[in-house]
């Protein structure tokens, strides 16, 4: 059991520090943003502004190629590839008789899903429009909800798949390929110009800890179960 709990302890420390960072970070530009009179911060405004070239906003800085990479990265925290992605890692959790883990990552993607739409509407944020958008897009900013439901559907599911491997290089292998995707996502919305900084700092924090929530119910369910196992 001990063993067991070192194991617990290093992941939820992970993806706690990924909240830390992204909880810091927000209540810092949130702040500066209350002051603002348009709502936004000087931050928002730089750097949205810096991803694009001096004297030609519609264009964003970087090769042509790294253009089509953002926005096909962007696609990865859509409603249609997480969809996908959950039912064929449902799918497969089904098959493998892991029926809780199903449940649990359908339950964590839902909820948080409408909890993203919830704060949006509470918000009512608008897009930024200090530069083109790069990708057509018309619903409310904040939070990003590729930010918040990419965070949920990848960080959960490398939790879960790390608590399956024994080695320490390979777990930290698989949430590190997941923070990755998380980071990637979410800097792209704001390279593409549909979103403001804050933004993605509130659908990290918010994403990750709804994550780190599921996780440790995950966590909770599969020890009786385990315990039993050892002792059987």
């Amino acid at each position: 059991m001990s063993a067991l709990r070192l194991l617990a302890r290093r992941e939820a420390l992970l993806i706690a520090a990924l909240i830390a960072v992204a909880l810091v970070l927000l209540a810092i530009v949130r702040l500066g943003s209350e002051i603002a009179e348009d709502g936004t911060s000087g931050f928002d405004n730089w750097l949205i502004v810096a991803l694009r070239q001096p004297g030609n906003l519609g264009v964003p800085i970087g090769p042509a190629w790294l253009q089509t990479a953002m926005i096909d990265i962007t696609t990865l925290g859509g409603v249609t590839a997480l969809t996908l992605l959950v039912m064929a890692s449902s799918g497969f959790l089904v098959t493998a008789r892991r029926y809780r883990h199903a449940a649990l990552l359908v339950a964590a993607t839902i909820s948080g899903t409408i909890m993203g739409q919830t704060l949006k509407l509470a918000f009512a944020r608008a897009r930024p429009q200090l530069v083109p958008h790069l990708v057509d897009i018309a619903t409310l900013s904040y939070p990003s909800g590729h930010a918040l439901n990419s965070a949920i559907v990848y960080l959960t599911l490398g939790a879960m798949l790390a608590r399956t491997e024994p080695g320490r290089r390979t777990r930290l292998y698989i949430m590190a390929v997941a923070i990755a995707l998380t980071l990637l996502i979410g800097c792209s919305r704001v390279y593409i110009g549909v979103h403001w900084p804050t933004d993605v700092l509130a659908g990290w924090a918010v994403g990750g800890s709804w994550a780190l929530l599921w996780w440790a119910i995950a966590v909770r369910m599969s020890r009786p179960r385990r315990v039993a196992g050892v002792s059987g």
